[in-house]
């Protein structure tokens, strides 16, 4: 039953006095911060704010009963919202009717994408989404979302389209050469309410104090009639029609790219956000069954004219510190939605559209982060590079943003093949403490009959020439080689062009009269290998589970065949003796 109704976990928890006054409580909580938001997030859809409302109505519902984490809220989020004013650019008139339609028809896709990915189980699939480019894509929305908001906050008027560089540089030029002074005093209150309690009283719905305060002087001025500012207007009252949104085979593949891109980015924020409070409520998070939720969410809310929403991290993290216990909270705040939908849509109709800006840009402040995108560099400079490209890339290709992302997922992916084509390949030699250690890296002395490699990574087609390549290599350079002894506790997996060069290598060595020896192989590589009879071709008594007994083999028939001026192996560079069998024998 929990697999198909999940709520069923907790809905009889709510018998429980103290959980069900926890989620009233945190549910009233979230929704006084969730209805300003949601119309400042349709404003940066291009939608008329109410659209907001309606995609904070019945989505939240669906994705509490249908997802897995008690504390995700869900609804429209300022990302999500700016790659559907994208999307939808270069099709409708942004506020148009026609904007409207094909926003519910981009909702109508990205629920279906996640619902079908969640009912074959890919959410695996998000992962292909690393961190650097999510790094590089949000911050560079931020930047768009942020810059897409001055006209708002001087009171222009822009036309829309061309790039996106030509239309910030001339919303900037407007901006400075006729600025509504009414409308930036609007904008000042605005900021200065929310930055001061957000500073000073961080507990307090300082959204909502922002709100109410600049309606209230917006309708005391008469900020509309007398000083020409734009402000919400009329809201039509009443919960959302069910309509089933208009099909259309061309429109679908025209936004198929942009829906599979906001379905992805939609759930990995989603799904951060869930596994981020999960870490401090101590709950499991299914990733497809959260998968589900999301898309059952926005495919019913298509019906009701929702805009495309994901789980959003602000009102989330205040649903949990509020001490929702429950998905119900997230209930109750739909529940409020609606009643605010039903009688008091007339108390918006003087709220500044400055203010939704101010709203908007204090929601995505927290979106750029510059610390991670330093720290991806640090780790490995190829994420550093992948990050800053998707970022500029982003950027360049506004508003088609999806081309940024899909760049850069790429760039990851080329990243990712360019080191694992390339892995650590050391000789290793021993180290006075008796480990083995890097022979170039420590100035360690090499035995000249005997090579110790060790090899780092997969053995597949994208390395398993490198590999050969730098066994070709030592062998080169080791006139007297007899033995080949290859270290392989670092090899995870091998593919059919790994065994083949393995195969090709070993059999060429031994031609030149180098014997091939294995140590330390895992599990895995030793079933594939045995399954093409790679193991009982050169005999069992070529594998070995320790450096020690392959060394010892070795040591043994090299005394016997040809004994070493050295006096191997008491002498050889090679001997372990201080260390017994079974202790750690390889350092860095």
């Amino acid at each position: 039953m929990f697999q198909l109704l999940p709520f069923t976990a907790w809905i009889g928890e709510l018998k429980n006095p103290k959980i069900l006054r926890a989620d009233l409580v945190a549910g009233v909580t979230v929704t006084l911060v969730l209805i300003p938001q949601a119309m400042a997030h349709a404003q940066l859809a291009s939608l008329p704010p109410y659209y907001g409302l309606y995609a904070a109505f019945l989505p939240p519902i669906i994705a509490a009963l249908f997802g897995s984490s008690r504390h995700l809220t869900s609804g429209s989020v300022a990302l999500v919202s700016l790659m559907t004013a994208a999307a939808l650019q270069p099709f409708a008139v942004p506020g148009s009717a026609e904007h409207i339609t094909y926003a519910v028809v981009l909702t109508l896709m990205v629920g279906v994408i996640q619902l079908l990915l969640g009912i074959v189980r890919l959410g695996v699939l998000v992962n292909f989404l690393s961190q650097p480019v999510v790094l590089g894509f949000t911050n560079a929305a931020a930047v768009i979302i942020g810059t897409s908001q001055i006209d708002m906050l001087f009171g222009v008027t822009v036309a829309s389209g061309g790039s996106y560089f030509v239309r910030v540089w001339t919303i900037l030029t407007e901006s400075l050469q006729h600025p509504h002074i009414p409308t930036i005093g609007i904008a000042i209150l605005a900021f200065a309410v929310m930055i001061g309690l957000k500073r000073w009283k961080p507990q307090s719905p300082w959204v909502l104090v922002a709100v109410v305060l600049t309606t209230t002087v917006a309708w005391y001025t008469d900020f509309e009639a007398v000083h020409g500012g734009q402000v919400v207007g009329k809201i039509p009252e009443g919960m959302p029609l069910f309509l089933v949104p208009e099909i259309n085979i061309g429109l679908f593949v025209e936004l198929f790219t942009a829906a599979a891109t906001i379905a992805f980015i939609a759930f990995v924020e989603t799904i951060s956000i869930a596994k981020a409070i999960a870490t401090q409520s101590k709950q499991r998070i299914a990733e497809n069954r959260e998968l589900l939720g999301q898309g059952l969410a926005n495919l019913v809310g298509s019906f009701f004219q929702s805009m495309p929403i994901s789980g959003s991290f602000v009102r989330s993290a205040l649903n949990f510190r509020a001490g929702a216990r429950t998905g119900f909270s997230s209930i109750i705040a739909g529940c409020l939605v609606l009643v605010t939908l039903l009688w008091l849509t007339p108390l918006f109709y003087h709220l500044p559209l400055a203010t939704l800006a101010a709203i908007i840009l204090m929601a995505v402040a927290g979106l750029i982060q510059v610390d991670p995108i330093v720290r991806a560099w640090r780790v490995q400079k190829h994420d550093g590079v992948v990050a800053a490209s998707t970022f500029f890339l982003t950027l360049s290709f506004a508003p088609h943003l999806d081309y940024g992302i899909l760049i850069g997922v790429s760039l990851s992916l080329f990243a990712y093949l360019y080191r694992t084509m390339m892995p650590r390949v050391v000789s290793l030699s021993r180290y006075p403490d008796g480990t083995f250690r890097d022979s170039e890296s420590f100035g360690l002395q090499t035995c000249e009959h005997i090579s110790l490699i060790r090899f780092d990574g997969s053995l597949y087609f994208g390395s398993a020439g490198y590999f050969e390549g730098k066994i070709l290599e030592r062998v080169s350079k080791m006139p007297e080689l007899k033995y080949l002894v290859v270290d392989a506790e670092g090899i995870n997996h091998i593919d059919a062009t790994g065994e083949a060069m393995l195969v090709h290598v070993v059999h060429g060595l031994k031609e030149g009269g180098v014997e091939t020896y294995f140590t330390r192989i895992k599990e895995q590589v030793r079933v594939s290998l045995d399954r093409t009879g790679f193991i009982e071709e050169l005999g069992e008594e070529h594998f070995h589970r320790s450096l020690y007994r392959a060394l010892s083999v070795v040591w043994e028939k090299l005394d016997n065949e040809s004994p070493c001026e050295r006096g191997c192996p008491k002498n050889c560079p090679l001997n372990q003796a201080e260390l017994p069998e079974g202790v750690v024998h390889y350092r860095v």
